[in-house]
């Protein structure tokens, strides 16, 4: 007998059509890969030797749960070198990828029927995580006029009796948008009135363009904060991510990693030690341009193939498009473009209820050469 809650846990769509993918490239297929949210870049270099020299010198045992203390304080640091923010490294917590770090809070703050509220569209793991600890998900619908963001006023409007946390993400995913400082301040203010708790996902955090980014840690330091090495450091597979939680949570936190997890991969921790050196941040940083770039010529090439685009993405790695004008049906759309054209992208139910017939994502997780082939082939199937 299956447990009751996964009746509503729904597959990862993307997987499904990833998997067909790998068979028609298994035929000899060309494939344009626009559908999986994980950098096309490898580990920088600095990072794969501090792994390898943590497996040589034989740090292949536990760590504490919340993690090594070298790898707490140098996170904590680069809080300070990044945004001027002091943290206590006790209030970091190093995790199994962020997904160990979302397990971690909804099981420490959420009770069995109280809700948590986020937008749709947003990632969809996150809800799942909720009914994992038997919480129920609010997702709120949101559209291109607040950057497909949660705002106070909308929680202030949708808040209920059970409602026990806000969960926001800055940039975003699917959307790549992000929320203000004034908003967010706003936002947190409108969550403690109410006796609820925020809680910001920050994984994309490194990947923003045109803007200074900020911490939600500059806001209030009564909240948490979840990020991860994978999407800015380029560490997919490693599996290590972080959370930051007022320190009034963190022996609660411990104990659960202790009985969940015991702690995150031990080589990982170590060569997460390297993403802080100069040579690390130069490559990132060089890479973050190229998502710049790519962004600068996906967005306009798909708006000009009737894809509607609102809302210029300013983070992370994606672009969240409305084709109502060129097909009623995101999902079979999608896959009628893997089939035909060997263009793999992300329908838009993967990321909630708001219209997902109408959107679909592009992830500029590919190489220039490979978007502009993408897009030639996307234009030659809409003429079909």
């Amino acid at each position: 007998m299956i447990a009751y809650r996964m009746a509503s846990i729904r597959p990862f769509y993307v997987m499904e059509l990833l998997a067909r993918a790998r068979e028609l490239e298994g035929t000899g297929r060309s494939i344009i890969h626009m559908e999986v949210g994980e950098p096309d870049f490898a580990t920088p270099g600095p990072i794969i030797a501090a792994g390898k020299r943590a497996l040589d010198e034989g740090f292949t045992r536990y760590t504490p749960a919340v993690g090594i203390a070298e790898l707490r304080a140098a996170i904590a640091g680069d809080y300070l070198n990044r945004y001027g923010v002091q943290l206590d490294p006790g209030r970091v917590l190093v995790t199994p990828g962020s997904s160990g770090a979302l397990q971690l809070v909804m099981s420490i703050v959420v009770n069995p029927g109280e809700a948590v509220m986020m937008a749709d569209p947003g990632y969809p793991c996150n809800r799942h995580f909720v009914r994992l600890v038997s919480g129920e998900p609010v997702t709120v619908p949101v559209g291109p006029e607040t950057g497909y963001q949660l705002t106070a006023q909308i929680i202030a409007r949708e808040w209920t009796d059970n409602m026990r946390a806000v969960m926001v993400a800055s940039p975003s995913n699917p959307t790549g948008t992000l929320i203000s400082r004034e908003e967010l301040a706003k936002i947190h203010r409108v969550v403690k009135e109410r006796g609820g708790v925020l809680i910001v996902d920050e994984i994309y955090l490194g990947l923003v363009y045109g803007t200074t980014p900020f911490t939600a840690l500059e806001v209030s330091d009564d909240l948490f904060i979840i990020n991860s090495f994978s999407k800015y450091y380029g560490m997919t597979g490693w599996r290590l991510g972080w959370m930051v939680a007022p320190e009034s949570h963190i022996g609660a936190a411990d104990r659960l990693a202790q009985n969940i997890f015991l702690s995150a991969p031990t080589p990982a921790q170590y060569a997460a030690l390297a993403a802080f050196g100069a040579e690390t941040q130069r490559i990132v940083e060089q890479r973050r341009e190229a998502f710049r770039g790519r962004r600068d010529y996906l967005l306009p090439a798909l708006r000009g193939l009737g894809f509607d685009i609102p809302v210029e993405p300013e983070g992370a790695f994606y672009l969240y498009a409305n084709c109502r004008k060129i097909t009623g049906d995101s999902f079979a759309f999608a896959y009628e473009l893997l089939e035909t054209e060997g263009v793999a992208i992300t329908p838009g139910k993967d990321f909630g209820d708001n219209l997902p017939e109408q959107h679909v994502r592009f992830a500029y997780t590919t190489s220039m050469e490979k978007l502009t082939e993408g897009v030639a082939r996307i234009a030659r199937f809409i003429k079909r």
